[in-house]
């Protein structure tokens, strides 16, 4: 099928960008304030810039001081609510306990941050790079890596539009675009499809740690004036999740009487019957929690990964033809819930090194320097302090490997990235990390109510999530029949439970859910891909068992619309 395609049209740009997003941004602007004349092209797969944007958030400026020192100064930027109130709570199933503020490092101290949209702050961004003459091309799914005859990357393929769902063209097919850049750089995100092809190709991950992940559920609320407090940034542990299972929870106060409630699960969780979605939907039944919701009305949801492997698991930035930044790197701070500053400083510092190999004629060469300084940079003192955050969590449960990585933190802070337990090892991948279903009990969870708690297919629905049916399924399973053999009748199907946006079922011959606890029997079970649900989260492409699932872009402009988060 392929050789009856017509040619792609190509298009020139001394440097092309892959993702909107805080680090593909910043990277524009700064290549544009050091170099007008350089021709910069940022592709994005949503619809506009910031449509696919999620996070907390609570940004620590230091990236936005440095590429506008007077961004105070300006009316309508989107920091407009700064931290007033830090409050870190231990849940047990009834009460909690509060955790004192003076003992917690001074990294986990917000005061100096902003409570944001994201999506608003990356929006605001773009509309900086176009004024600088950055070419920003929203509804463009970067789908493909071009290569030259040396094996360096040149640029980068938009999917074609208007594909059947066999790959066949349908009427209305439109191929796409090659954009050729002298470099290309990646900031997709957490698990972005072309980057985890490139770690691949050129074993960008050979000497570091695995990469982990955890998936980020949020919700974004209307509250009752008399229970919003604008500023106050709350964080908590413990309920829902049991002991050896990792997460945490937020609460983020807005402006305009609006809540951000959110809740991080780490994808190295070992039942295969938990389901991040509905240990969301529980904790915010907590007497602590659900008290803010009184009255309120529910906005928005999302759903994203998170890189949190960090400084060990950061792979190896740079390769022939370009480089990787922000989450598609792995720079989240853990402890923190913080990513957009590193992404951002990330941006930053690779259009540094892009427009210094430019300056010196260089082309689709490797950005070795590029590489060999972000662990001297302020990204990696961010995330030297906590590098044993996460291996000790996992290693020795939540409430002890808090305390210990507390304890590490405090350590690194006083002694200059010093610590005690050294820098300790991730271990496994977090798909390696799932048990068989014949170690674990089923969980049956509470129907939703519909005011506090919600199903998946109507928080989907808030997400505006939207794909043609009328194309191929860009959900990729390798193996059927391992599908069934493994991923159904030895792990019980955990698809149908770690995906937040109900895109993937087992059904009998009758077309009927596989009873829980029942899985093993289904001789006849058909797996069945919802794919017009995804919320391009990638959570599938992380915990799969198997690694059978292979997350790629959809039709360019499609999957979630996030108006504020």
């Amino acid at each position: 099928m392929a050789e009856e395609m017509p040619e792609r049209e190509s298009m020139e740009f001394d440097v092309v960008i892959v993702g909107a997003g805080p680090a593909g941004l910043s990277a524009a602007i700064k290549l544009k304030q050091l170099n007008a004349d350089l021709e910069v092209v940022v592709l994005e797969k949503g619809p506009e810039v910031g449509a696919h944007i999620l996070s907390g958030a609570v940004v620590d400026p230091i990236a936005v001081d440095r590429l506008f020192p007077d961004w105070r100064e300006e009316e309508d930027h989107p920091f407009q609510v700064p931290v007033k109130k830090d409050i870190f709570w231990f849940l047990t199933k009834s009460g909690k306990f509060t955790l004192p503020n003076f003992g917690m490092p001074p990294l986990m101290n917000n005061h100096g941050n902003y409570i944001v949209s994201l999506g608003n702050v990356c929006r605001w961004l773009g509309e900086k790079a176009e004024a600088l003459g950055v070419e920003v091309y929203p509804g463009f799914a970067a789908a493909e890596l071009i290569y030259d005859e040396n094996g360096a990357v040149k640029g980068v393929a938009t999917g074609d539009m208007g594909l059947q769902k066999d790959g066949t063209p349908g009427p209305m097919h439109e191929r796409g675009m090659e954009l050729h850049g002298k470099y290309v750089l990646f900031g997709e995100g957490a698990r972005g499809s072309l980057s985890k092809e490139l770690i691949a190709k050129y074993d960008l991950a050979k000497d570091s740690e695995p990469a982990k992940f955890g998936i980020g559920l949020k919700e974004l609320w209307e509250v009752d004036p008399s229970k919003h407090q604008e500023g106050t940034v709350q964080h908590s542990f413990g309920w829902p999740l049991d002991k050896s299972t990792g997460g945490g929870s937020f609460l983020y106060h807005l402006d305009n009487n609006q809540v951000v409630v959110g809740f991080v699960m780490h994808l190295n969780y070992k039942n295969p019957y938990l389901s991040p979605f509905q240990e969301f939907q529980r904790f915010k039944t907590h007497p602590a929690i659900k008290d803010t919701f009184e009255g309120a009305t529910r906005i928005s949801y999302g759903s994203r990964a998170i890189t949190e492997g960090g400084y060990q698991s950061v792979p190896k930035l740079s390769f022939p033809g370009g480089a990787l930044m922000g989450c598609a790197a792995g720079f989240v701070n853990v402890p923190r819930i913080k990513g957009s500053h590193n992404a951002m400083l990330s941006g930053i510092l690779a259009a540094e090194h892009v427009v210094e190999a430019l300056g010196a004629d260089r082309a689709n060469d490797e950005l070795a320097a590029y590489d060999a300084a972000w662990r001297d940079s302020d990204i990696g003192k961010d995330l030297k302090k906590v590098r044993n955050a996460k291996p000790l969590w996992s290693k020795f449960g939540t409430p002890f490997g808090i305390v210990l990585g507390g304890i590490d933190m405090w350590f690194n802070t006083l002694f200059g990235g010093w610590s005690p337990f050294g820098t300790m090892s991730h271990g496994k991948a977090d798909h390696e990390a799932l048990e068989p279903a014949s170690m674990h009990e089923p969980i049956e969870y509470p129907k939703p109510d519909g005011k506090l708690t919600f199903d998946r297919l109507s928080s989907v629905f808030l997400s505006n999530t939207n794909h043609a049916e009328e194309q191929p399924v860009h959900l990729k399973v390798a193996d059927l029949d391992k599908q069934k053999a493994s991923e159904l009748m030895e792990f019980a199907g955990p698809s149908q439970r770690y995906c937040p946006a109900g895109v993937y079922e087992w059904v009998d011959g009758n077309g009927d859910a596989v009873p829980l606890g029942k899985e093993a029997d289904a001789k006849d079970a058909t797996f069945v891909i919802n794919n017009q649900n995804c919320v391009h989260c990638k959570t599938c492409d992380i915990k799969d068992p198997n690694q059978n699932i292979n997350w790629t872009v959809p039709q360019g402009g499609e999957g979630p619309v996030y108006p504020n988060m």
